[in-house]
């Protein structure tokens, strides 16, 4: 079981996939959260739940289950990119995410083309 298969459950099939133990342990209330959370008529649905996380996994599942209204929903998920500078600085230092962020703010614009220039790796530029 993955994350999409209790959405999907939740969201328009309706149906219990809950049966078991190994079930009920492998929902993951933030991920099936976080996939309510795109869509206007569920979001406050999922908020919810994010407040109320001390339940037990079942009594959220069956809460979801039984609140949203059946429909077929589908969203791409968000996912984190990094700006081009970011990735200049990492190569250039040998920095992780969190380091070239702090420092982009302290190197201009002309040093970063020096940067570019020294880590350019051959092959056609844009």
């Amino acid at each position: 079981m993955n994350p999409f298969d209790y959405i999907a459950s939740i969201t328009h099939k309706k149906e219990d996939i809950m049966i078991g133990d190994d079930e009920e342990k492998a929902y993951s209330p933030f991920m099936t959260n976080r996939g309510l959370s795109y869509f206007q008529d569920t979001v406050l649905l999922a908020n919810e739940m994010n407040t109320s996380s001390h339940l037990d996994h079942r009594m959220q599942y069956d809460f979801l289950r039984t609140a949203v209204r059946s429909r077929k929903r589908f969203s791409k998920w968000m996912k984190k990119t990094t700006p081009a500078k970011i990735e200049v600085i990492k190569e250039y230092y040998g920095y992780s995410d969190a380091k070239a962020e702090a420092v982009a703010d302290l190197i201009s614009d002309d040093t970063l083309a020096e940067m570019k220039h020294t880590i350019r790796k051959g092959g056609k530029t844009k």
